[in-house]
């Protein structure tokens, strides 16, 4: 996927052809692939891990401007996002845009409050912390750019 994306770039946007990060959203292969496809079809058009995940991992934040490729479960390509907002913000102050612009469920923040309660849980667990109701979150927002017929 990475290879078409490149191909087609103008030349001088090609500064850098490494191959930006691959992941899968969710912590089941349910989950990560309905996430995929939210994201092709333009619904999910953000993810909120904790910022403890992050440190716990040693693994940089997202930043504004970076692209990576969305896979399925098995580690099979689907998408390229970019990243176009990044806030961090305590767990109990996200809203019902927020949940939203995630675009998972029912999109309601209830829906979305219970389900990541539960997720914060897994993605915590052996890090030494646990979830908060007033934890950091890091709000991902970005843009589904490849393929051109995603959204």
């Amino acid at each position: 996927m990475w290879d078409d994306y490149l191909a087609r770039q103008p030349a001088p946007s090609r500064s850098s052809t490494d191959a930006p990060a691959a992941w899968h959203f969710c912590d089941n292969e349910t989950d990560a692939n309905e996430c995929a496809q939210l994201v092709l079809t333009g619904k999910k058009r953000a993810t909120s891990p904790s910022l403890w995940s992050f440190e716990s991992s040693d693994e940089a934040l997202p930043q504004i401007g970076d692209l990576n490729i969305v896979t399925d479960w098995n580690g099979k390509a689907v998408c390229i996002i970019r990243t176009i907002k990044v806030h961090i913000l305590p767990l109990n102050e996200i809203t019902e845009t927020h949940a939203s612009v995630e675009g998972e469920g029912d999109g309601s923040l209830d829906w979305w409050y219970k389900a990541h309660w539960d997720y914060y849980h897994h993605e915590l667990q052996g890090t030494g912390y646990a979830p908060q109701p007033d934890m950091p979150v890091v709000f991902q927002e970005f843009e589904c750019i490849f393929p051109a017929s995603a959204a």
